[in-house]
Parts: structure tokens; C-alpha cells; sequence
């Protein structure tokens, strides 16, 4: 069964991974491989946030807000690249809640395992990070998750959980995921700093 990680990085093969490459000034080989390391990254990351009731009513609610109804994946990076303002390509932002102080150490795993060091990790994660939000929004709202009901945060946690423990089994991106997350190597990530900021992860006053 393709995990929602497959199906993201199958949508983005073929012009949107030559706008990337271009983007990052990389061959679109060496694009292709660290998006497929990247987004089992992002998407892991959010499983571990959705798994606590706060974080996925914080996700749900961000979803639900900013990213629903957008357009598709080559417009929406087309907006990101072309520099455009607002919640929906705010990438920089998404990643400070994603991984709230993993945040550093995720760009520079990602850069190490890629060979595109810290800087362009970060700049493609924060190419990313609106796309992945686009396409959760889509699956969420489209009934593709809910099997046709009224979606809710339970059903994301749950979604997520799923393609959080798919990510691990099939070992994409590398095992990324659990050195970046699991610092202190008992399986859990301390969300505690994510958890900290004022209008919810996602949501509330910048």
C-alpha cells in the first residue's frame, strides 16, 4: 500500500521537481533523491505532533483555516517560489511548528544526508512544508481520509499515526525521522517547546 508520502512525491515528479531543482541550483536527480528524504521528514514530524490531542486540534484547525480549498500542487508552488506573502506559502513558519526545536537539527540531518548542507535543506523544506499542508488539506476535506464523513482532529491524528508508522517501516528517507526526532533514543519527542507557543502550533497571532 503507498503510503501518502509515495503519493505526494509522485505528484511532484516531472515539472515541479525541475522548477525545485532549478530553485535550489541542484540537478533534478540530486532534487528528486532529497525530496524523497525531505518529505518522510515532514510528514513523520506531523504524525508525532497530531499524536497528541493539542497538536492535531492545533493542525486541524491551521488546515481548516489556511490551506482548504487552495489550488493544486503547481500552483501552489508556483506562489512559494514566485515569493508570494500569506499563511497558505508561509514555509518558514511551518516549520518552526512542525518541528518547533528540531528545527535546526532537522535541516542539517537533512542536509548531511543529502548532500545539500544545512542552508539548501532549509530552503527546500520551507518549499515543502506549504505543499505538504496543501495536499493534507486536499486529502482532509476532499472525504479521501474521512470515507466520505465530516472530518475532524481525531481522524487527522489518526491518518497521521498511520503514515507515521509507514514512514518507519518501510525505513523511507532513510531513518531521517527518528534521529532527528528521537534525540534522547527512548522513542518519544519532547513537544513540550511546540506546545509552549501562545495561539496553538498552528494557529493564533504571529
Amino acid at each position: 500500500m503507498s503510503t501518502m508520502t509515495q503519493d505526494l512525491l509522485a505528484q511532484l515528479q516531472g515539472a515541479p521537481l525541475q522548477q525545485i531543482s532549478q530553485q535550489l541550483g541542484i540537478d533534478q536527480n540530486q532534487a528528486s533523491s532529497a525530496v524523497g528524504a525531505a518529505l518522510p521528514l515532514l510528514m513523520g514530524a506531523l504524525g508525532k505532533n497530531a499524536s497528541q490531542p493539542q497538536g492535531a486540534e492545533a493542525l486541524f484547525g491551521a488546515l481548516q483555516k489556511d490551506h482548504a480549498g487552495g489550488g493544486g500542487i503547481g500552483d501552489l508552488l508556483g506562489a512559494v517560489l514566485g515569493g508570494a506573502q500569506g499563511r497558505q506559502t508561509d514555509g518558514a513558519g511551518m516549520l518552526g511548528h512542525i518541528f518547533g526545536g528540531q528545527q535546526a537539527r532537522a535541516e542539517q540531518s537533512l542536509g548531511a544526508a543529502t548532500g545539500l548542507g544545512g542552508d539548501r535543506a532549509g530552503q527546500l523544506m520551507k518549499i515543502l512544508a506549504p505543499i505538504v499542508m496543501g495536499y493534507l488539506a486536499k486529502r482532509m476535506f476532499s472525504g479521501n481520509a474521512s470515507g466520505g464523513g465530516n472530518p475532524t482532529a481525531d481522524i487527522l491524528g489518526a491518518v497521521l499515526g498511520q503514515e507515521q508508522q509507514q514512514v518507519r517501516q518501510q525505513g523511507l528517507g532513510g531513518g531521517l525521522l527518528g534521529a532527528v526526532l528521537d534525540k534522547d533514543g527512548d522513542g518519544d519527542v519532547d513537544l513540550s517547546d511546540v506546545l509552549k507557543l501562545g495561539g496553538g502550533l498552528f494557529g493564533g497571532s504571529r
